[in-house]
């Protein structure tokens, strides 16, 4: 498996790893499918121009996984924000959601990022897991879901070091 930075001409890609993730995930993000697959080639490529996002390729080329990260309006100017963290079932357990998070931490140091923080749907408890052991703590801040209200999630965050 190879992590990769996506770019533009890796729209397709990103396009068919999102929408696999919201719809067997449905419950795990912000989103939804029903909104995503409305999306048109134009704002795939727009999304992966400006949101920095890597892919976890098989042997095969085939997309397995996917994260991406921002800088999220609103939050401190060195906090740098994961969304879309997701790893095709039949790859789970094999360190590519690890390898994800470490690639959003390089790039988040490289930026000059201090934190990386990320919101987590209650009881999506393999993703929690996997979090803490990256060393992601919990802030005991809550919100509730765009998309449903009575869904909630926490907010996690990753103090990065001072120096590379």
């Amino acid at each position: 498996m190879q992590i990769r930075f996506a770019t533009e001409d890796d729209w397709d890609a990103v396009s068919r790893i999102r929408l696999r993730a919201l719809r067997e995930d449905p419950d795990a993000f912000g989103s939804s499918l029903s909104r995503e697959e409305r999306f048109k080639e134009k704002h795939w490529r727009m999304r992966v121009r400006t949101v920095p996002t890597w892919l976890a390729v098989d042997d095969a080329g085939e997309p397995r996984g996917l994260v991406s990260m921002l800088q999220e309006p609103g939050s401190p100017t060195d906090d740098r924000h994961v969304v879309s963290l997701w790893v095709a079932p039949e790859q789970r357990r094999q360190g590519i959601g690890w390898a994800l998070l470490d690639a959003v931490r390089q790039a988040a140091l490289a930026d000059g990022a201090r934190t990386v923080s990320l919101w987590l749907v209650d009881g999506n408890n393999a993703a929690g897991d996997l979090y803490v052991r990256a060393g992601f703590t919990r802030t005991g801040e809550r919100m509730a879901l765009q998309r449903d209200q009575d869904v909630l999630e926490e907010r996690y965050v990753l103090k990065l070091p001072r120096h590379l």
